[in-house]
Parts: structure tokens; sequence; C-alpha cells
């Protein structure tokens, strides 16, 4: 099997679990980052060249095969357009783009330079979300009447602090930085949303974020379901929970844990799910704590696909699904 070799743009701290998985399953070949010294310290971990310009490593590094795009979120779309025509796979994390325009320019330049797109969705991966999904798939829950996804973070001042993170332009909004992996979740088991109702403010980071902090969303799936997403960054002093409640003809479950990691109630029609995996910790950044880090799943699929042609398990397209439901999201919110 070949030996995939990877370069990074963004040498932040996801920066440093891409290269972690990147080690141990292929080849970091460069990193890149406007910030010297960043890319500096993460090169020499890994005995990679160090790049301040995507430009210069993108024409240098032709043996390189994907680039993984950690850089801020507006800069995802400009990241990855310019390794795609520079005749590279490109992996992007989350969230694909700030807009679903600009995720439709990407994928119009994977399909051009006939080169791939992955899209980062590694929630997909926690032991209880894929056993719940395959339960819905084979119709095990029936009918889905209403869902229920609470999202209680916490995001203190030292976390957006001389940071790109807190800007509309390169962060987004709170559900593109912190919660687009839950949003994903539920277009990937429900379908797509219909209709939109809810309210947002910010409470608490009037100083350092420049849009809502907490959320409250009711919602009407194309299937008839109906579904309610409340959303924080101010549970107090850490994580409080990140959970799932579906209410089926045929049973009701709740995922939770601080980030969808644990099954903690089912009662199913003639069924139970058993004998989960552990499942992998989650991401640790030292002041605030992200979701189960499945990175290297995404990795095992990518070199999969790039050497045996196998099925994407996030392509770029639900990537660009994921975007489009938080923009309708965010259009209805007042």
């Amino acid at each position: 099997m070949k030996k995939i070799k990877f370069g990074i743009v963004g040498c932040g701290r996801i920066a440093q679990r891409h290269a972690k998985h990147i080690s141990k399953l292929g080849e970091l070949v460069s990193v890149c980052d406007i910030v010297f010294s960043k890319a500096q310290t993460l090169a020499k971990e890994y005995s990679a060249k160090a790049y301040q310009n995507v430009n210069e490593m993108l024409e240098k590094e032709s043996n390189i095969d994907v680039i993984s795009i950690c850089s801020p979120n507006g800069l995802h779309a400009t990241h990855s357009i310019a390794s795609l025509n520079s005749g590279f796979h490109v992996l992007c994390e989350k969230p694909m783009a700030l807009s679903s325009h600009d995720c439709g320019k990407m994928i119009k330049a994977s399909e051009k330079n006939n080169k791939r797109l992955f899209a980062i969705k590694q929630n997909r991966f926690n032991p209880p979300v894929s056993a719940v999904k395959k339960l819905i798939d084979n119709g095990s829950l029936g009918k889905i009447y209403s869902i229920q996804l609470t999202c209680f973070w916490n995001r203190n001042e030292d976390y957006y602090k001389d940071s790109w993170k807190g800007s509309i332009e390169m962060d987004g909004g709170t559900l593109y930085t912190q919660f687009s992996h839950f949003i994903d979740l539920i277009i990937w088991m429900f379908g797509d949303i219909k209709e939109v109702n809810g309210f947002k403010n910010n409470f608490n980071h009037s100083k350092s974020v420049k849009f809502e902090d907490t959320g409250v969303v009711s919602l009407k799936f194309y299937s008839g379901s109906l579904g309610t997403i409340n959303f924080t960054i101010n549970s107090f002093n850490k994580n409080m929970e990140g959970s799932l409640t579906i209410i089926a003809e045929k049973g009701t479950i709740k995922i939770g844990g601080q980030y969808l990691n644990e099954l903690e109630y089912q009662e199913i029609k003639n069924l139970k799910i058993e004998n989960l995996p552990e499942g992998n910790k989650a991401n640790n950044y030292g002041t605030y704590i992200g979701s189960m880090s499945n990175h290297g799943e995404v990795y095992k699929n990518l070199i999969d696909v790039i050497n045996n042609n196998a099925v994407i398990s996030t392509s770029s397209f639900e990537g660009l699904k994921t975007v489009e439901a938080i923009e309708k999201i965010y259009k209805f919110l007042v």
C-alpha cells in the first residue's frame, strides 16, 4: 500500500491532532502557518519542512498527496481551492466553509481538477451515534416523532483572546465553530430541515464575540419529524452536556455525555443496544475540551479511498449540506 504524504495548512491546536494521526498512518512532509514560529514548532516535532506562505508550499512540495486544511474557518475555501488547483487532494476541517456559495466553489475546483475533497465529520464515528444510526436506517425505531439536540459547552474569554475566533469573518458563529458536528449529525440521521424558528442572544461574551453565545431553535424536517436545538457556550466553568434525544414509534433513546459519547437511555421494542466499544476520549486543548477524538477514523478512510478507491465516508457534498443547514438556522434566528 502506498504511503500517503501530507501537508498541513494552519498550525493551531487542531493541526496538532491532525499531525499525530498523519504520523501514524502516513507521512507529514510540510506544514504552513502565517505565524512562522508555529509552523517551525510543528515541523520540528515531525521532521517536516516549515513554510510561512501557502502558495510557496503548494509550488515547492509537488510530492505531497493530500493537503489538510486546519486554518481559520474563513480561510477554508481559499486554501482548499488553491490546494485543489495545485493538484492535491484536500481534507478540510469543519466547517467546510462559511457559506454554501464557497462550498460550491470548492466542489467545482475538486471536480475540475479530478481531486478528492474530504470533509471532517468525526462525530459520526462515536460508538453510540453509529449504533443508533444503524437502527434508524434499518427501521428498528419506526417513524421518528421528535428529536432534541442539547449543546451546553463552555468557552471562556481566554479561548477568544488574541484569536480569529469570535469574528464574523473568520469564525462565523457558534454553530459553525462549536456545534457544526452536531448539526451534521441531525441532518445525517433525520434528513433535511424544512422550517426553522428560534431566538439567539449574546449574554456573556459581548467583549470577545461578535455573534450569539446562546440559541434556542425549533425545527421541522421534510420527513415530518419535529426537533429542537438548545445551545450555549455559557455552561459554567466547563462543558456540561452534548446530547441527542430521539422519541420514535418503537423506541426512545438518549445519547449523552459531554460530547455524544455515552448511551444514557434506551427503551426500544424487542431489542437492546449492547457491548458498545468505549470510544475515544475528547480532544483536550488545555483550556477547553472539544468533541470525541475520531480523526484517526477519518484518515483511515481517506487513505483507503486514495489507495483502494473505497467509498468516502464524508464527502464534500455532506460538508455542503451542513453549511446549508447552519445558514438556514441563522436566517430565522432573531
